[in-house]
């Protein structure tokens, strides 16, 4: 077995030494073995360094910038799955076609820019970052309100086989005074409900109920969504019930 200042030499090694060609008058670039996540891939220190701003450069630009696995191999602690569109992109820019989200997390963890940029041409990142995105920007305290659905349909989970979050999404301010006689009603009989709105972008409520069960569904939650207020018709339309499914 080598010692681990064997280890740190032959790290050194595989770094730095480059290799001339033959007669062409420059030099060709050490292979090197990656295991990414426990998937093993063989490529050269150019292909990793083609970007020397990003951080996949930067983690071989010296041998503190990176450790070795039991073989040898430069570990890098992220999915592997994903890591092979972006070293097929560094070799041959070639665009990946599958796993778009997961392969544009992957680049901004590297921080290839070349490559984020081109994702975010693409239908699914530019929908998500610029219209969905923007959208829900404009919904004064979405996140901490989404985080409050679920919180509140956790704790009326148990001993139930589902739970019900009712929620009120209000567009504007004549909405939102409209709803606050039946939001002050609610209260006093201790009924939770989480409010949204209102919202300047010029999106409607299913858009948001949209967004709602999309996120939800994202946490891995399964959800789905209902027009059944148990208030009058004045107001119903504004209010909405969200079930949580556990078994």
């Amino acid at each position: 077995m080598p010692t681990a200042a064997r280890i740190s030499d032959l790290y050194e090694i595989r770094i730095f030494i480059t290799i001339p060609s033959t007669g062409c008058g420059h030099t060709e670039s050490p292979v090197v073995e990656l295991n990414v996540g426990g998937e093993f891939y063989t490529t050269t220190l150019g292909t990793l360094r083609k970007f020397p701003g990003s951080k996949l450069a930067e983690m071989f630009s010296s041998p503190a910038k990176a450790c070795l696995d039991a073989e040898g191999r430069f570990f890098i602690d992220r999915c592997g799955t994903y890591f092979g569109p972006i070293l097929e992109y560094l070799r041959s820019g070639q665009l990946p076609t599958q796993h778009i989200p997961e392969v544009y997390r992957e680049a901004q963890h590297y921080e290839i820019k070349p490559l984020i940029k081109h994702l975010e041409d693409t239908p699914q990142i530019f929908g998500e970052q610029v219209a969905r995105k923007q959208f829900l920007l404009q919904v004064p305290g979405y996140s901490e309100n989404l985080e409050l659905m679920v919180r509140l349909a956790r704790a009326e989970a148990v001993a139930a086989r589902c739970s019900r979050v009712l929620v009120c999404l209000v567009r504007n301010e004549k909405e939102d005074a409209n709803c606050a006689d039946a939001l002050r009603s609610l209260e006093a009989n201790k009924r939770s409900v989480v409010k949204f709105g209102p919202w300047k972008a010029a999106l409607d409520i299913s858009d948001l109920l949209d967004c709602l069960n999309m996120d939800i569904k994202a946490q891995g939650y399964q959800v789905c969504y209902s027009h059944n207020s148990p208030l009058p018709a004045k107001v119903s339309d504004y209010f909405y019930t969200f079930s949580f499914s556990w078994w």
